[in-house]
């Protein structure tokens, strides 16, 4: 489909909390057709389709051969078996994190996106983040990352645990930040209100000698999505939720001094949802580069299962 003006079929596979919104998002653009959603509950997908003005459908075998693009929305524990046909049949997948369940899932369906020559894109939303983006593009080499990704419960997604729910984000974050072999993980956790793991903090040692430092929780009493970056001569943080950044910047040689005064950046308002759908498309049409990559995807999987591990150790 690479520099195709025709519009791309698309289908949002799993009408849930977030393959709403998805469905929403390709419904609106000029340049893509929303062919149907799917889902095992018909209801639920029927109401998204009435809202989308498309069709509903309870099998996405019927599809194939019909859509060139889909959004895989479903629990993390069917995204292998969705996206395995799709991409089969050659269709441009756009999965939502944590790519599998597996690395071994996840390395089969890299495998089958190169062989049939079709964009597989991770759904690492915070990436299209204006306050994530500022951070890449001012960060250089990281001495000490610190992240907090706190929230109050919510009967979602409790599938899964917290690392591969929400720390997973900043993990994606802190390896394109980095861009050095993990030497070490080191991290604890714990359940308070679902049989998996609620609350946990990781330490992760990268082979440049930065450190960071990430605490993610479902269960606490306000929200916070904060990042800060430490390296030499400066200090940048992210605040998630509300698009700001903060820099400081000073000379190496005598420190912060009252000229290094913070510097406040305000991106307004966003869609992160929208920019990263949107970069899909560009993607499928061969007018950009895969924002996030299955591969990118995978080594964030990697990471999390790797502090899974090392809770369990020390349980």
């Amino acid at each position: 489909m690479k520099n195709s003006n025709k519009k791309i079929k698309a289908a949002v596979i799993g009408t849930g909390y977030l393959g709403r919104f998805h469905a929403q998002k390709y419904a609106a653009m000029p340049d893509v057709e929303l062919v149907a959603v799917v889902d095992t509950n018909l209801e639920c997908a029927a109401a998204v389709a009435a809202e989308t003005k498309t069709e509903a459908v309870s099998d996405l075998r019927t599809l194939l051969g019909h859509i060139d693009i889909a959004s895989v929305v479903v629990p993390n524990i069917h995204h292998h078996e969705v996206a395995r046909p799709l991409l089969e049949a050659g269709v441009h997948v756009m999965l939502e994190k944590p790519l599998t369940n597996t690395l071994q899932q996840a390395d089969e369906l890299i495998a089958l996106a190169a062989q049939k020559e079709v964009v597989l894109q991770a759904g690492h939303l915070e990436r299209f983040n204006p306050a994530v983006k500022f951070l890449m593009e001012k960060s250089t080499a990281p001495l000490f990352i610190e992240a907090h990704r706190l929230g109050g419960f919510k009967n979602r997604a409790t599938d899964v645990d917290v690392v591969l729910d929400l720390m997973i984000h900043d993990i994606d974050i802190v390896l394109t930040l980095v861009n050095s072999p993990v030497a070490e993980v080191r991290a604890a956790g714990y359940r308070v209100l679902t049989p998996n793991i609620d609350i946990a903090n990781a330490r992760i040692q990268f082979e440049s000698g930065c450190v960071a430092n990430l605490t993610a929780s479902r269960v606490s009493m306000k929200d916070m999505r904060k990042i800060r970056v430490f390296q030499e001569g400066a200090y940048l943080s992210a605040d998630c939720a509300t698009r700001q950044n903060v820099l400081v910047a000073g000379d190496p040689a005598v420190g912060f001094t009252p000229a290094s005064a913070p510097e406040l950046v305000e991106h307004g308002p966003a869609d992160n949802l929208n920019e990263e759908l949107l970069a899909f498309v560009k993607a499928v049409r061969g007018e950009a580069e895969v924002p996030v990559t299955g591969q990118e995807g995978r080594d964030a999987l990697a990471v999390a299962i790797g502090i899974n591990q090392a809770i369990a150790d020390v349980s």
